[in-house]
């Protein structure tokens, strides 16, 4: 206990008359305390940013992150739009690019340096393959147009394109690789939830267009990882009596009506990659009523994949004269409504692939297909299959 406190008032002070030294020292010390306290006070009152440097502005931790992609299939960090004096720049205003055809028709693409517009220093997003995964059920908004068919996609103002954006990343490796094309989602909701749910995400989901909820089910398949296609109805031999739904892309229709009904059906969700057909051997097999329809895919930054049911498929000459991103299925897995077959049609599958490189199989929601491919797909990745998206393989002639 401090006896002081409780001692008579005269104690006190003969007790502190007996201590001059003591509080001599004490006294001083005192005043340099205040003279640093008030030198400090001085430094930080004259300084710009005294103040604010005080404590670090802290960032909030639940914004929503970036949208943007980086090329080498890293995820993203866009630059950030109001940089000072650092302009956002797109990975190929630096480079003047060019394009040749070789005599075997093969596409041979020159890059030389050229002078960027304006001046300083630019912050170059090279963003170019697949869509960061914690936003991948969002579109790009710089890759979407308004029209009365709702929002259909375009080639961005960078250059970037629909199927590069929302395209599945793979590893790059020069193996075996397989897509698989898993279509008519959105007709079934049990179905569409299944295929979801329980096929692995390296599989491509195609979505009908006339199918329900697609907006809702193109989320839910894009956070589970999928790439996604946009399957449109197209003319079979056999019509009308086999009629693929409203809206079915005819030979005997006009350009301009074959192209409303194509935005029709583009508008109904975003986010994919390309067009696939819904039967068509008819139309498919019509130059003249074929090509508007893959000139307005190319256009809008699509591919095309052809299902790879009609023998007669002017595809491939079409998507070469109109330069459009294509690919042709290999194997159709489920003309036999049985697992055991099913599996067969994959190891089918996979020897096309091993003898060319890459192979792909389309099939359909059925259970029995999302049954054999689920299983099917875990054995072939440790056979040293990689399973990518169709994007992956399409013949792309603006490809580097």
């Amino acid at each position: 206990m401090n006896t002081d406190l409780h001692a008579p008032l005269g104690q006190n002070r003969k007790a502190k008359r007996q201590r001059p030294g003591i509080l001599r020292t004490g006294r001083v010390v005192a005043g340099i305390c205040l003279v640093l306290i008030g030198a400090s006070s001085l430094y930080t009152a004259f300084r710009g940013d005294g103040l604010k440097r005080e404590k670090p502005p802290v960032q909030n931790q639940t914004a929503a992150p970036p949208s943007d992609t980086v090329q080498d299939r890293v995820p993203p960090q866009p630059p950030p739009a109001a940089t000072p004096g650092m302009a956002p720049s797109g990975p190929r205003s630096g480079a003047n690019v060019e394009q040749m055809v070789a005599g075997d028709g093969s596409v041979v693409t020159k890059y030389s340096p050229k002078q960027r517009d304006g001046n300083g220093p630019v912050l170059v997003d090279a963003s170019q393959i697949g869509q960061d995964p914690r936003v991948a059920a969002l579109p790009n908004d710089a890759l979407l147009e308004e029209t009365p068919f709702g929002r259909l996609p375009i080639v961005g103002p960078d250059g970037r394109r629909p199927m590069d954006q929302y395209a599945r990343p793979w590893s790059g490796a020069q193996g075996t690789r397989i897509a698989i094309v898993v279509s008519g989602l959105g007709l079934s909701q049990t179905g569409t939830q299944r295929a979801i749910q329980q096929l692995p995400e390296e599989v491509t989901l195609a979505f009908a267009a006339s199918g329900n909820s697609l907006q809702r089910w193109m989320q839910e398949a894009r956070r589970g990882g999928h790439e996604i296609l946009l399957q449109v109805p197209f003319e079979p031999f056999d019509y009308p009596a086999n009629d693929p739904g409203p809206d079915t892309l005819l030979t005997s229709t006009s350009a301009a009506k074959n192209i409303e009904n194509l935005h029709r059906a583009m508008g109904e969700i975003t986010n994919y990659t390309g067009i696939m057909n819904y039967q068509g051997g008819r139309f498919l097999s019509d130059p003249n009523a074929m090509e508007p329809v893959m000139r307005d895919i190319e256009k809008r930054g699509l591919l095309f994949l052809d299902d790879g049911t009609s023998a007669q498929s002017k595809t491939a000459a079409i998507a070469k004269g109109t330069e459009a991103p294509y690919a042709f299925a290999d194997v159709q897995l489920d003309k036999q409504l049985d697992v055991n077959a099913i599996i067969q049609k994959l190891d089918e599958l996979e020897r096309v692939a091993k003898r060319n490189g890459q192979a792909i199989g389309v099939a359909a929601a059925f259970d029995e297909s999302i049954d054999a491919i689920a299983q099917w797909t875990q054995e072939a990745a440790m056979r040293g299959i990689e399973i990518v998206g169709v994007a992956a393989l399409a013949n792309d002639p603006k490809r580097p």
